[in-house]
């Protein structure tokens, strides 16, 4: 479905014009998206905040309101190594703070959820490659496990769905449960593993409002037979051709 009307406070995150993610808002000054989304695919370095642009409701060429960025609080647990699959998705977000608050009536700012369950019905809106220049929402996934600080679910995700909100569907208004990490196979299917906000939410708006004396360390418990399950594990950012 290629309509992103009702979605505009999800966006695309655009990386010195080379790459992008998705994000959405989750207040009107704050964007929810993943960790690794903030480091240059290439170097692994961290982007600067001054080329980082976020574009809500981006179709066509058009935003309905679009934002240079303030800061970034990637969560201090989080590891860009390759071979720390828990510190990768256990730990996989991070909140842009934009540099003016987006008061858009037509954008509204989406709730959060602590949690989904298991074969619970869930929604991704992102955008990815092939359809880069507009959010879809993929309406009929579900997830397949939630364990350690990650849900699986069946959403079909590609390059460009890093960072896209996982939507609880339950009841009324959607709302985020999770955040797309990476595209994965799991006991011989495709897969796309979402960071769970449980807890971790709450620590990043902690830093985000510079209060961070109440941040505390939290063991990543993701289990070993959910890590040996899941393989060729890839990150899902896009480049601007796709």
């Amino acid at each position: 479905m290629d309509d992103s009307r009702g979605w505009e406070a999800v966006g695309r995150l655009d990386f010195a014009g080379e790459s992008f993610c998705t994000g959405a808002l989750i207040t009107p000054s704050l964007v929810l998206t993943a960790a690794h989304c903030l480091y240059d695919i290439n170097t692994h370095q961290r982007h600067d905040p001054s080329v980082i642009t976020f574009r809500a409701g981006f179709r066509n060429g058009h935003a309905q309101a679009y934002r240079n960025v303030r800061q970034v609080i990637v969560h201090p647990e989080f590891s860009i190594n390759a071979g720390n699959k828990k510190g990768r998705l256990t730990r996989d977000l991070a909140l842009i703070e934009l540099d003016r608050p987006v008061r858009d009536g037509t954008v509204i700012p989406f709730e959060v959820a602590s949690s989904a369950k298991s074969g619970e019905q869930v929604g991704v809106v992102s955008y990815a490659r092939y359809r880069s220049q507009a959010a879809s929402l993929q309406e009929t996934c579900r997830v397949l496990a939630k364990q350690g600080g990650v849900l699986v679910t069946s959403c079909d995700v590609d390059f460009g769905s890093s960072g896209a909100p996982i939507f609880s569907m339950a009841n009324g208004r959607p709302k985020i449960v999770s955040v797309v990490s990476a595209k994965a196979q799991f006991q011989g299917r495709k897969v796309s593993v979402g960071t769970a906000l449980e807890g971790q939410l709450d620590r990043l708006m902690q830093l985000a409002s510079s209060d961070r004396r109440f941040f505390q360390k939290v063991d990543a418990d993701l289990p070993d037979d959910l890590l040996d399950g899941i393989s060729g594990t890839t990150y899902v950012v896009g480049t601007i051709e796709d």
